[in-house]
């Protein structure tokens, strides 16, 4: 049993680290100020619906990651 969970844990988190990695990222600080505007008016509106599904599955990912992480350390004991 520890094993599986291990393994799907290795899944989860690989998984993880591709979709943080695949999301576009927020722009902060004066170069994000000074750029924000050319987005906005050029328009960055085609990759919203896939920031919002990569979001999403961030989430999923990463809930599946704390439930795994835990059944782990309880199943090791």
């Amino acid at each position: 049993m520890h094993a599986l969970l291990v393994t799907l844990l290795v899944i989860v988190c690989v998984g993880l680290i591709a979709v943080v990695l695949l999301q576009s990222g927020k722009s902060a600080g004066l170069s994000g100020a000074i750029s924000g505007g050319a987005e906005q008016l050029f328009g960055k509106q085609k990759a919203r619906g896939l920031d919002l599904v990569l979001h999403r599955i961030t989430i999923v990912l990463s809930v599946l990651f704390f439930i795994l992480t835990i059944l782990v350390s309880y199943f090791k004991l």
